[in-house]
């Protein structure tokens, strides 16, 4: 069994596919609107990000009983740190994701650091139409039994990593891959 897609809110579903065909490259699979029974309407777009998986969102648009004004970032309405509520694409290699790194920022996306997130090496941003939290990562080891032990996997963080996992960090010029080897946290 495995993940076919996740579904999201937007406000703004034009500036949604902008940014995940045009930015990121999905492409669209299905992009239709469903008229309701009870008035409105709502888009729906998915996009396809690989291995079968794909990322839906939906645009409600005057549907009586659905508000306008939900958090489509989750955490913010949640009252939770940013990255609590987030999804990661996974990269094959350390190279794959280094190299989509790359692409990104020569498409404009602002992204955090390369962080060690043992057995991780993964890269946050922020998705700036919808607030959603994103992440590539790659596994570079297999999980020891020593990683399903919370006893003996221990490490110290801080809330200021998590709200800023997707900024660039102080020296990460345009393109710049610095690994911060010291850091755990959100992943």
């Amino acid at each position: 069994m495995t993940l076919d897609h996740l579904s999201f809110g937007t406000h703004d579903i034009s500036a949604t596919r902008s940014f995940y065909e045009g930015k990121l490259g999905f492409p669209v699979l299905i992009h239709e609107r469903m008229l309701m029974r009870e008035g409105g309407a709502v888009n729906h777009i998915f996009f396809d990000c690989g291995g079968g998986c794909a990322l839906a969102f939906m645009e409600w648009q005057a549907v009586p009983g659905v508000p306008s004004d939900y958090d489509s970032g989750i955490n913010r309405g949640l009252g939770v740190p940013s990255g609590t509520f987030h999804f990661a694409f996974r990269c094959p290699s350390l190279a794959a994701l280094e190299a989509r790194r790359h692409e990104l920022i020569a498409a404009g996306v602002v992204l955090g650091e390369l962080l060690d997130l043992d057995p991780y090496r993964s890269f946050f941003f922020d998705d700036p139409v919808n607030g959603l939290r994103l992440e590539y990562t790659t596994r570079l080891r297999d999980p020891s039994p020593a990683d399903r032990d919370p006893e003996q996997r221990q490490f110290p963080a801080s809330l200021a990593l998590f709200e800023n996992a997707s900024q660039p960090g102080p020296g990460d010029e345009v393109g710049a891959c610095e690994q911060r080897g010291d850091q755990h946290g959100p992943g």
